[in-house]
């Protein structure tokens, strides 16, 4: 499956809402052409030293939700994610839009937190409550399901990026919810 990129500095997983500001020529392509191209939101290498592959291959297709003019006059959209892809191919369009080859990834599978696991929960519902701005993104939170539990501590969490990629390749949410726990108990 061909899509188009667009990288930023964050990581969004299925799932995940992000507001994003659109002003590149290129990807204001991007959002005009997303009816019949879909794309991905993938994460910058910075240690990549050649500038056009500069993405880690682990990234997330998206779904336009909304979009906005914003107050300075630039295009603001609000994405979902929807699925994890792995990029194996990648090449650049005439105007600079980054296009890749993409093999998708199975989604893991939803299931309840165990009980030892709802403070992952209650700890990310503080965060909601911290940042109301971000929880307002929200509407109806998974506080149950131990998918999305994990996916938005990887969205906020400031692990490595190597981490990061190395737990949403993985096949499902098992890795995530271990090294979660073992954050939560080390931290209290």
């Amino acid at each position: 499956m061909k899509l188009a990129l667009f990288p930023l500095s964050a990581h969004l997983l299925p799932g995940g809402i992000m507001p994003l500001r659109i002003f590149e020529p290129r990807y204001q392509r991007m959002v005009a052409e997303a009816q019949t191209r879909e794309f991905a939101l993938c994460m910058l290498d910075p240690r990549q030293p050649e500038a056009m592959r500069n993405m880690y291959p682990i990234a997330t297709r998206v779904r336009i939700v909304d979009f906005d003019l914003l107050p300075d006059g630039l295009l603001g959209i609000t994405v979902l994610g929807v699925a994890r892809a792995r990029i194996t191919d990648l090449w650049q369009e005439s105007d600079g839009l980054r296009v890749g080859e993409v093999e998708p990834l199975p989604p893991w599978q939803t299931s309840r937190l165990n009980a030892d696991q709802h403070a992952l929960a209650k700890a990310l519902q503080d965060v909601f409550e911290d940042y109301p701005e971000y929880a307002a993104l929200y509407q109806r939170p998974e506080w149950d399901d131990a998918s999305w539990v994990a996916q938005r501590w990887l969205e906020v969490l400031p692990i490595p990026v190597e981490q990061k990629q190395w737990l949403m390749a993985a096949e499902n949410n098992q890795p995530a919810l271990s090294l979660l726990s073992g954050l939560l108990v080390a931290s209290h």
